[in-house]
């Protein structure tokens, strides 16, 4: 017999049945719920802003460790924007201006820190929220394929003879790191850094042109952006600034060369002011994973890099150095 709708036991079973079924939709609800915030932490957007035009050596670390973050599925999409501008002051004042914003990320540097000083800006690194040291990079000495000096030495030689005859361009404004490394050098080998003559060249593609034409007679930068003129004999690296040799390179050390000293460029991330301890531990955590992979590794040796990472109080501490390290050798130049 067909159940009568109008009876209340029926009334009854229906609503306990209505009580069960919208239990069960809001526990699977719930639950879908969970997975989708999961999903959306694994896939969050980010943003990284680059200080200097595509191709320079900020450029081509930002880009690398988004690309990691990004194929190795420890985020989502990164939305990459190079700010231009006052060797990356502009750059600097933008992340100061976008306080409390958790998913920004500036590669930054040596470079930086130099040119916040030479600019007399106020976009000073101390304001910003220190993330990670990334990587640290020889400078190399580049001369044309026929240029007369063959070694070290023969560079020496003729810099201590008449330092302004000799002219020396790099990638980079005063302050930059490829302004800073042969003003350390010539204190190391006894030539006032005041007399050293020294061209400036908005990164290596202008300086590449400039050397290969003749317009200088040794170049300073990172070795990274020139690969193809170095691999084909266009251009010969005298020798690299740092503690031990490339494997990418066939070329001494300094010290190795007689020349007792050492320099190295960095590279890191920081991240606006007024993010919460959570923000940027989570931040930091993100860097820490991409270090790990074998992808990064990977681009560690791809480019020449030394793997430096640092976090924490040691990473606020080294730049507190950097600082000073900068501040003295612009003084003594009388930039500052």
């Amino acid at each position: 017999m067909p159940t009568d709708v109008r009876d209340p036991g029926s009334r009854r079973a229906r609503a306990a049945w209505v009580v069960v079924l919208v239990t069960v939709l809001t526990a699977v609800v719930a639950a879908c719920g969970v997975t989708r915030g999961a999903d959306e932490a694994d896939n969050r957007r980010l943003r990284m802003m680059i200080p200097n035009s595509p191709g320079g050596g900020y450029d081509l670390t930002g880009r690398a460790a988004a690309r990691v973050m990004e194929d190795d599925g420890l985020t989502g999409r990164f939305e990459i924007t190079n700010v231009i501008g006052a060797s990356g002051t502009v750059a600097m004042q933008r992340l100061l201006n976008e306080r409390e914003a958790d998913d920004l990320m500036l590669t930054m540097g040596l470079g930086v820190v130099g040119a916040v000083y030479t600019n007399r800006s106020d976009a000073t690194v101390d304001r910003a929220t220190p993330l990670a040291r990334l990587v640290e990079e020889s400078e190399g000495l580049l001369v044309p394929s026929d240029s007369p000096f063959t070694t070290v030495e023969d560079f020496v030689k003729a810099w201590k003879a008449d330092p302004g005859s000799v002219s020396i361009g790099g990638g980079s404004s005063p302050g930059g790191p490829d302004h800073l490394f042969p003003m350390q050098l010539a204190q190391a080998v006894g030539v006032d850094p005041r007399e050293v003559n020294y061209v400036a060249y908005d990164g290596g593609g202008p300086l590449t042109t400039a050397l290969l034409g003749a317009k200088i007679d040794v170049g300073t930068s990172g070795l990274g952006e020139f690969e193809g003129q170095i691999a084909e004999g266009s251009l010969r690296v005298l020798a690299v600034s740092g503690e031990e040799r490339l494997e990418t390179v066939d070329a001494p050390t300094l010290k190795e060369s007689g020349v007792d000293f050492a320099f190295s460029n960095w590279r890191g991330v920081l991240a606006p002011p007024g993010i919460s301890d959570e923000q940027r531990d989570a931040l930091v955590t993100l860097l820490e994973e991409m270090q790990d992979t074998d992808a990064w590794r990977d681009e560690l040796e791809r480019n020449g890099w030394t793997d430096a990472f640092q976090t924490g109080a040691e990473f606020e501490e080294f730049l507190v150095s950097q600082d000073a390290r900068v501040e003295d050798t612009l003084k003594e130049l009388g930039l500052v």
